[in-house]
């Protein structure tokens, strides 16, 4: 069956090929949300045999059967669309990229510096001290050895993984574990959230990519993991192990880049010790992170020339101890002696793969801040600017260390020229500081995205740029990283400690990033089966072999983070299923369309004027917060409109496809459901006035757009009447131009108060059209004049506070988790009504317990 989109006569549903058979009965005008009986919101169809069974009018072939046949019509369809998608489909709406200038390149690349390659920039402070800590340096080829892991470990991870592959798996624009993960969930129904709606699909950022045809691998793994619950829940938990390790490397970044800077203080002056070397740190954490809150468009140019003329000093360094030293390092591009080092002395080399690793520090922010800038600077100030000074770094170290076999601790500040010593000392300083930056503002980034995705507690969020949308503050957030980071600091004491827990924060997110976006170049990419298993082999491989080092080290008191990481894992993976529990008690307890069309218009109360926005979680039915409204208030507003706030899992949606819009029970009810769709990247800065505004304009374009289908339909019957009169008699069925079977005699949608005989003449059925489009008319003024009238009488917002407790039968565990853990979550985050920002004044609120 063909269904019209209205609004101008835009596109249509396709037409699927399946024969479904449903029938529509006159006064049918509404969609009772009861009827969708699949997950996504399509396929709710009965059989003709169910349909006549449950009527009562089921009989072999006589004359009682056949006047049933008349009152009814019979439809051969394709899957019953979900009147969302029908919608979706004429909401115009036209995303575009961000396009990047040159000139607008240069400067993003300014900021790029100074917000991602602080991290990986700093590393030359600490990497050769952390290798040589445990197994000092004994020959100049252990030197060449190590420099040559060190070399193929960036070249390996940070620029071949990172900046060649993975960049290009953002989530449009948009980096990080969780954008990989909803990216995953954009292509496949992967969350264990059971509210997704075939509309979603028709968002003009949801780019959604159908696997070919010929890639049936694709649809098979699609399948496998839509209809695999198990699947689901390790998919999940993969990305909240990764979040976790992520928010502790936010941790142990910070500790680590100052107090490696501040230690050359140790060796420009000889009477500083380790306590004052903390306490200098400890100060300057105190001032970065009291710093965080301004934009990162401002510090990131702020800071970028800072960033700048440290990665030339790092090149000018190196230059001069090769020149010095002499240029014998040049050999350790040969990977030959990464063999020789693990056959001289293989504890040695296993046990310094943990320090090597921390070269690579900060590959990860590259593509978590992915959100700040483009994928085109990032690869650019990498390959151009980043990695040649790093090499050079790190050349020139080793050159340093091959004349001076003993000095294993502060090599980078003893290579330095006695003659820029302090001035380099000033500017590590700084650049240090500004590194610890980089992991933070990615953790805001990631936060924000996981707290749309239903995965962690909500929290007050500040955009701090009118630009970016991605620039993002989150206070609670940054005064936790800061307290975490000073007990990191005061209770290690020491970069070599503190070390081999930054290896096993840095290797738990790289490892949660090689298998995600495996399952995205299997999923969505369609790569051929070997590139993948190339890449997962390679990468995956090599990060498993880094990992089992740094394991080694654990009972140095590596474990504290680990620990750290599992409480935070906890955490998000509680809030996960309490949510999810309580959308599902929730979806079981809807209020019934039979109890609705039983208490009538009126709703069994005193319909007042104005219009109750009713916020609730539900994307279909009616929620059973609502009958606790109707029964705990003298009166309902004579306009009711079910507003549910859903995050998508796209970036943004276009404000002019923002709203979608449904009739909930017959006109006169004048009840509406509204769902209005975020993207996790999406500002909602609306003010309830423009709130209100956005969604009444929407309503009524809606209706209209309704107005008008009934309009198209009651014409193409006319024309469906007039030909029957010329066709013979003994017709029984129509086929339309679509290829759809339609019986005769009944219009396609009737009104409420429609025909009550569908026996219809040739003057009749012009007289009916004609009398039809002017009730239309009618019906569509007087539906917008009382919008407005409502709209005038005021609007309230009418908030539902539900929470969960466990049954008395569940499990001791699920008591404890559901009562005690989620409740205190739910009791310390930030509330719907300080996100909505709505006036006390016309808000009212009605709490209501689900036993889960």
């Amino acid at each position: 069956m063909e269904t019209g989109s209205g609004g101008g006569g835009g596109g249509r549903l396709p037409k699927t090929e399946s024969a479904e058979m449903r029938w529509v009965v006159p006064g049918g005008a509404y969609e009772e949300d009861e009827i969708d009986s699949s997950d996504d919101g399509v396929g709710g169809t009965d059989t003709p045999t169910a349909a006549l069974g449950s009527r009562g009018g089921c009989s072999d072939a006589d004359e009682d059967e056949e006047d049933s046949l008349l009152r009814q019509r019979l439809v051969r369809t394709g899957p019953r669309a979900d009147s969302f998608d029908v919608e979706a489909l004429d909401v115009p709406g036209l995303y575009r990229h961000q396009e990047f200038t040159v000139g607008r390149s240069i400067v993003l690349a300014l900021q790029t510096l100074g917000v991602v390659f602080g991290d990986v920039g700093t590393s030359p402070l600490y990497t050769f001290d952390i290798m040589f800590n445990k197994y000092p340096n004994t020959s100049k080829e252990d030197v060449l050895g190590a420099l040559s892991l060190v070399i193929y470990t960036l070249i390996l991870i940070p620029f071949l993984k990172y900046t060649l592959i993975v960049l290009w798996g953002n989530d449009d624009g948009e980096g990080g574990i969780f954008a990989l993960y909803s990216l995953i969930c954009r292509n496949a129904k992967a969350s264990l959230l059971p509210n997704q709606l075939p509309s979603d699909t028709r968002i003009t950022s949801f780019q959604l990519k159908v696997p070919s045809v010929e890639l049936e691998r694709s649809l098979r793994i699609k399948e496998r993991l839509e209809t695999s619950s198990i699947l689901k829940k390790l998919l999940l938990m993969l990305v909240l192990f990764g979040t976790s390790m992520v928010i502790a490397d936010g941790v142990v970044t910070p500790a680590m880049s100052v107090m490696s800077a501040v230690n050359g203080l140790k060796v420009g002056i000889s009477s500083v010790n380790e306590g004052e070397v903390v306490m200098i740190t400890v100060a300057f954490l105190i001032v970065l992170f009291s710093l965080q809150r301004f934009g990162t468009s401002k510090v990131g140019l702020a800071v970028g020339p800072t960033l700048f003329i440290w990665f030339c000093c790092l090149s000018g360094i190196g230059i001069y101890n090769i020149m010095t030293y002499g240029s014998e390092v040049l050999r350790a591009f040969n990977p030959i002696y990464i063999y020789y080092y693990f056959e001289r002395n293989p504890p040695q080399a296993w046990m310094s793969l943990g320090g090597c690793l921390l070269c690579a520090t900060g590959s990860e922010a590259m593509f978590a801040d992915l959100c700040y800038f483009s994928v085109r600077s990032v690869q650019l100030t990498f390959v151009c600017l980043v990695l040649p000074c790093l090499l050079l770094g790190y050349l020139g170290q080793a050159a340093f260390l091959m004349e001076n076999l003993t000095k294993t601790e502060q090599v980078f500040f003893l290579s330095i020229p006695s003659q820029v010593f302090w001035p380099v000392v000033c500017i590590a300083t700084l650049a240090a500081l500004i590194a610890s930056r980089t992991m933070t503002t990615a953790i805001f980034s990631i936060i924000k995205q996981a707290t749309a995705l239903g995965c962690f507690p909500r929290l007050k969020i500040i955009h701090t740029s009118r630009k970016f949308m991605g620039q993002i503050y989150i206070p609670v957030m940054n005064w936790f990283l800061l307290v975490s980071c000073l007990a990191f600091v005061t209770t290690f004491g020491s970069i070599n400690e503190i070390g081999n827990a930054y290896g096993i924060a840095e290797l738990g997110v790289m490892m949660m990033t090689t298998i995600l976006v495996t399952i995205i170049m299997l999923l969505i990419w369609q790569v051929n089966i070997i590139v993948v298993l190339c890449f997962l082999t390679l990468f995956l491989g090599l990060e498993l072999f880094f990992f089992s080092s740094v394991l080694g080290s654990v009972a140095d008191g590596s474990w504290v983070l680990l620990v750290f990481a599992a409480v935070l894992y906890l955490v998000m993976y509680i809030w996960n299923y309490g949510t999810k529990l309580k959308y599902e008690t929730e979806v079981k307890q809807k209020l019934s369309m039979d109890l609705m069309m039983d208490l009538g218009c009126n709703l069994g109360t005193v319909r007042a004027p104005g219009i109750g926005l009713l916020y609730n979680e539900l994307v279909r039915g009616v929620p059973a917060i609502f009958g606790h409204f109707l029964t705990t208030m003298p009166a309902i507003h004579s306009m009711i409109i079910f507003v549910c706030i859903k995050w998508v899992p796209v970036p943004v949606v276009p404000q002019n496809e923002r709203f979608l819009f449904r009739r909930v029970c017959p006109k006169n009810y004048h009840m509406f459901r509204c769902i209005a769709r975020y993207g996790y990247k999406d500002v909602r800065k609306e003010n309830p006035q423009t709130f209100e505004q956005l969604l009444i304009e929407s309503l009524e374009k809606f209706i209209r757009r309704e107005a008008q289908e009934r309009s198209l339909e009651s014409d193409e019957n006319g024309d469906i009447d007039s030909e029957e009169e010329i066709a013979s008699t003994s017709s029984r069925v129509l086929v339309g131009p679509n290829g759809s079977i339609y019986s005769l005699g009944v219009p396609l949608l009737a009104d409420c108060a429609g025909v009550s005989n569908p026996t219809l003449g040739s003057n009749t059925s012009l007289d009916g059209s004609l009398d039809e489009t002017m009730d239309g008319r009618r019906s569509l003024d007087n539906e917008l004049s009382f919008i407005h009238k409502a709209k005038e009488s005021g609007v309230v917002y009418l908030l539902g506070h539900g929470d969960i407790r466990a049954r008395k039968e569940s499990f001791f565990a699920k008591k404890l988790v559901i009562n005690y853990f989620y409740a205190f979550l739910r009791k310390n985050c930030r509330r719907g009504i300080a996100t909505l920002s709505i006036p006390h004044t016309r808000l009212m609120q009605v709490a209501m317990q689900y036993m889960v």
